[in-house]
């Protein structure tokens, strides 16, 4: 955030200024145009009575001359107060212009106040603002107040910073998950080399064994970088989209687990509808065959896996289900965190990434991914797509 202060004043300033001094120039206008309108010839012709000297001579020549001298007099009086008006009005004027001269740096002064006293809570929150950094985030404005704007935008910058630093801190729970993750077949593949140097007895079969261990940390390593990278490339957002069908997309995931499938004795029970959706073919065909892997690989032997697509309240679904070890309802909401699985971190050789990959995919695509607990164990997890026709 930043808010020039001094330049806002400034024209905050002025604004009050000129609003000030406009409403004082408006009220000495309607004075002096309200003096003006005031007949001045008539400040003593209405208190004269012309006829009067005629009434009181009793008729003849005495009586006509005292009304034309009664004239003459009211004549001079009458331009005498027109004169006197005129000053007048020329005394309001200038009155008028000293008072609105003062006026404007009485305006000048009060703008400034009022807007320095307009911009302190804004000073306040950009001062707070600057305080706080990637170590402080737990800070907030908390202005206390009326709701108005200013409290309105000091809830929202505490709830951008609510977000960030859930966002920060889920970034560095990752960062450090993943780092283990990672430093543990580096440790296991260390340790078999230095038992293969340090045996002088190792034959050829010890070789290829300890090879053998090492090619497939060497791929659950490589699978966890895969995921890794699809996870990060899913937050950018989607590059391209598509018409796809998650009926097709669960066949070709289906064709692709059937091996394992058939080894671990599973038994897969499917509702296959048509569910045309728009999005990244690549990632989506992730998001479903993730599903297919999780039910299958947290499964019990000789379970069932049960899988469905379809139409849904106007939005495209795949559903995934698996029996299986209980799951405690409080562990649900976990599952969608990073190198998370109801307490496993991939010893199965899976990829200790739960089902956060599948949860960033989703929200690129606009869809929601939800999970349950069965009672009689297992997972039911379901993405609900936007429907594309």
């Amino acid at each position: 955030m930043h808010l020039p202060s001094r330049r806002a004043g400034v024209r905050l300033t002025l604004l009050y200024g000129t609003l000030f001094v406009a409403s004082g120039a408006v009220l000495l206008a309607l004075t002096y145009l309200l003096v003006a309108r005031f007949p001045g010839d008539r400040l003593l012709v209405d208190g004269a009575d012309p006829g009067a000297g005629v009434g009181r001579s009793g008729g003849g020549l005495p009586g006509a001359q005292t009304a034309a001298r009664s004239g003459d007099v009211i004549g001079r009086l009458q331009e005498q107060a027109v004169s006197q008006h005129a000053d007048q009005l020329r005394q309001v004027l200038v009155q008028s212009g000293v008072a609105l001269a003062v006026m404007l740096a009485v305006s000048a002064v009060l703008g400034r106040l009022v807007a320095r006293r307009a911009l302190r809570p804004l000073r306040a929150m950009t001062g707070t603002i600057r305080r706080i950094s990637a170590y402080t985030l737990h800070e907030r404005l908390a202005v206390q107040g009326p709701a108005d704007e200013l409290k309105e935008f000091a809830d929202t910058v505490d709830r951008l910073l609510g977000r960030l630093e859930a966002a920060l801190d889920s970034h560095r729970r990752f960062v450090a998950d993943a780092a283990h993750e990672l430093r543990t077949p580096l440790t296991l593949g260390h340790a078999l080399l230095e038992e293969t140097l340090v045996d002088r007895d190792a034959t050829a079969e010890t070789f290829r064994a300890n090879s053998e261990r090492l090619l497939a940390l060497s791929e659950r390593q490589a699978r966890l970088l895969e995921s890794l990278l699809a996870l990060a490339g899913s937050h950018r957002g989607l590059a391209q989209r598509e018409a796809l069908d998650l009926a097709a997309v669960v066949e070709w995931a289906l064709h692709v687990s059937r091996p394992e499938i058939e080894r671990r004795g599973l038994r897969v029970e499917t509702v296959i509808g048509p569910a045309p959706v728009l999005g990244d073919q690549a990632l989506v065909q992730r998001l479903v065959s993730g599903l297919v892997d999780n039910a299958v690989g947290h499964n019990a032997p000789g379970g069932r896996v049960e899988i469905a697509t379809g139409d849904r309240d106007g939005r495209a679904v795949v559903s995934v289900a698996n029996t299986g070890d209980r799951v405690a309802p409080e562990q649900v909401d976990r599952l969608f965190e990073p190198i998370r699985w109801t307490g496993r971190t991939g010893g199965d050789g899976h990829p200790g990434l739960g089902l956060s990959i599948l949860h960033a995919i989703a929200l690129a695509h606009d869809a929601v991914i939800s999970a349950r607990a069965r009672p009689e164990g297992g997972l039911v997890v379901e993405v609900t797509f936007p429907r594309w026709s």
